[in-house]
């Protein structure tokens, strides 16, 4: 985000005026600076809030998610407005800031803001929600409770977060006008599915309660998928790897359907009415497979 802010207007300083128009009354720019304090003001003010968050970010669990995704999308939207409307002008009082524009990075910082709020409130709940203690495969008449468990491949992740990086640099040279158009398109779109699908496969989280047996996909926990106690068959620890499953990810093979994240052990089900297993690699797979066990054996 530093190098965007900074780099967007340097990369077209040629098709630049001296003074960038920087503020508008209505639709007539009333505020100008200079070509380098438009690239480095942004920049240290997102600086300035990323070290906050990040000294703060012990403290304040999730700050990230809620202060940095929309305060990233204002200034990425606002330097790629302020570049776009200044593009190939003469004097900067000729500069014209389109009200859709503003309206579109205002709503696209309030959804992302609400997005990273769902985050963290969903992570605590899923850290904290669980039951203590080792369920039993006799449950006591009158207690509830609830196995959960979750992996996240680090690789799988950080390919998302590149691609992603690559999607948002695309989409700011885009709305910049710092680019043909003709072919980055094409690059945005590819750039994009590949960090949206990198982020769905790179964590999952399984949940075992009276429900049954419910499985996650990505930071926001979808999709999913769910199978009530008294659809299950059978549940049992085993250990897989990679080789075994064909590779990472959400695999198909002759052992069924393996959600697989990293080599070792796994939950594996077989749902009524079904062939093959479902497994997922998480950890302390044989006290999710004992509990839901145990609720199937109750509800059947």
């Amino acid at each position: 985000m530093t190098a965007v802010l900074a780099g967007a207007p340097l990369l077209v300083r040629g098709r630049l005026p001296e003074r960038l128009a920087t503020h508008w009354n209505s639709s007539a720019p009333d505020g100008s600076m200079p070509l380098w304090a438009a690239s480095v003001v942004p920049a240290l003010i997102w600086l300035a809030t990323a070290a906050v968050v990040i000294l703060t970010a012990r403290r304040t669990a999730g700050l990230w998610a809620v202060v940095l995704l929309p305060t990233g999308i204002v200034l990425g939207g606002a330097q790629a407005a302020i570049v776009r409307s200044n593009l190939d002008l003469a004097d900067w009082h000729q500069a014209r800031m389109p009200g859709w524009w503003v309206a579109a990075v205002l709503i696209g910082a309030t959804l992302a803001g609400v997005a990273g709020w769902l985050l963290v409130t969903r992570r605590h709940g899923d850290t904290h929600g669980g039951g203590g203690g080792t369920p039993a495969l006799e449950i006591p008449e009158g207690r509830r409770m609830v196995w959960f468990s979750r992996t996240a491949n680090p690789w799988l992740q950080l390919l998302a977060a590149v691609t992603g990086l690559g999607a948002v640099a695309t989409l700011a040279a885009l709305a910049g006008g710092l680019a043909d158009p003709g072919g980055l398109w094409g690059l945005f779109a590819g750039l994009a599915v590949a960090s949206l699908a990198g982020g769905l496969c790179s964590s999952v989280q399984a949940r075992v309660s009276e429900r049954g047996l419910e499985i996650s996909f990505g930071p926001f926990g979808l999709p999913r998928r769910r199978w009530a106690a008294a659809d299950i068959v059978t549940a049992r620890a085993e250990r897989r790897t990679p080789a075994q499953t064909g590779g990472w990810g959400y695999r198909f093979s002759g052992l069924g359907t393996t959600v697989m994240l990293r080599a070792g052990e796994c939950l594996v089900v077989r749902p009524r009415g079904r062939r093959t297993d479902f497994a997922v690699s998480v950890d302390d797979a044989e006290r999710g497979a004992a509990l839901l066990n145990a609720l199937a054996g109750r509800t059947g």
